[in-house]
């Protein structure tokens, strides 16, 4: 049998128990994660025309274990004010309304990023998927649903290469930690395989700059053996490792210039370097303008007609493109580079036995 004073700590014990149980209960299980819950449902609920009232606020913590007044709500809504979060409120009708306003990302500019990501040719579209998801999580779920429509828009030829994720992060290391790195090119065959070029041969070369064309991963870099720079397409690289070797070719990078690179390369086929003398028609000057940049040099040959020089790395691709742009523009010298063109035009007369 209890004495009294233990019957009053058993009673007292009780009490504090069952007050525990009860406070525990208006509180909530999640009571401290509440401003990050705030966070959340502000981030993924409202935007600049989806707003919430204070009871749906209330209602929406409650399913997330949180329990909470108006009070206190307000006071929470300052608090995330002061470090930064854009809560803004209006009154319609006898309601208040609150949303979270501007964001890290304007929904213009996920946009142009989904877009981007979804028409890169060199990534899987395992890889697209995955990083559109990330990009829609910066917006409210209403709005992720229109960046997801835009996907289902645009769809793409997309690289089978699963490891070019991965290969572009760690050419960035071997760049930063200016070392070499080695690799084993592939190409496709009749069956729709990748397989090793030269018998899966080791390519080992310094590693400069990684270029954006066509929609594709380009990989620039100083060849040794060859003394010369050139790049490689890094969806078609596999097993890159960095070698505890110092960069070469300081030297000729340091003129490097990587947007006239570019701009001699057509297909991003390289070839020899010379200057070629083109003449056109007027109206042709934006299509050169938007190839070779506005540095080019025009000088008029007639009332309709200018004549430029540039620099570009002859390929078969050069001379698809002129002729692609029909009989408006033609190369006019060197002497070797015109008959290069006549013999390709005539080659594909015979081929299609015109």
């Amino acid at each position: 049998m209890l004495g009294e004073r233990d019957a009053l700590n058993e009673s007292y014990g009780g009490k504090c128990i069952k007050g525990a149980i009860m406070a525990k209960e208006r509180k909530g299980d999640n009571q401290k994660q509440k401003m990050l819950y705030l966070v959340k449902i502000f981030s993924e609920e409202t935007d600049d025309h989806h707003y919430l009232t204070m009871p749906q606020i209330i209602e929406k913590l409650a399913g997330y274990g949180v329990n909470a007044d108006r009070k206190t709500l307000y006071q929470d809504f300052g608090e995330l004010k002061r470090f930064g979060f854009d809560i803004l409120s209006f009154k319609e009708n006898r309601n208040f309304y609150y949303y979270l306003g501007s964001r890290e990302f304007e929904l213009a500019e996920l946009k142009l990023l989904v877009d981007s990501v979804q028409s890169a040719k060199f990534m899987t579209d395992k890889k697209s998927d995955q990083l559109i998801k990330k990009l829609e999580s910066l917006v409210s779920r209403h709005d992720g649903y229109k960046l997801h429509r835009q996907v289902l828009i645009a769809g793409r030829v997309k690289a089978d290469n699963e490891t070019i994720y991965y290969n572009v992060d760690r050419i960035h290391d071997a760049i930063n930690d200016d070392r070499q790195i080695r690799f084993r090119y592939f190409d496709w065959n009749l069956r729709k395989e990748m397989i090793p070029r030269y018998d899966g041969m080791w390519y080992q070369m310094s590693p400069w700059a990684l270029m954006w064309d066509d929609e594709m991963y380009y990989l620039v870099v100083y060849d040794a053996k060859y003394d010369k720079i050139t790049h490689y397409r890094v969806d078609k690289m596999k097993d890159i490792e960095i070698l505890d070797l110092a960069r070469e070719g300081k030297d000729a990078f340091r003129e490097f210039n990587i947007a006239k690179y570019t701009r001699t390369l057509f297909g991003m086929f390289a070839g020899e370097e010379t200057k070629v003398t083109l003449e056109a028609s007027n109206y042709m000057a934006g299509v050169l303008i938007d190839r070779f940049g506005k540095d080019i040099i025009f000088a008029p040959v007639d009332d309709d007609h200018f004549k430029t020089t540039v620099t570009v790395a002859l390929s078969s691709h050069f001379f698809g493109w002129i002729m692609s742009l029909g009989g408006d523009i033609r190369i006019t010298g060197p002497d070797r580079v015109v008959k290069q063109m006549q013999d390709t035009i005539k080659q594909l007369s015979e081929q299609y036995n015109v």
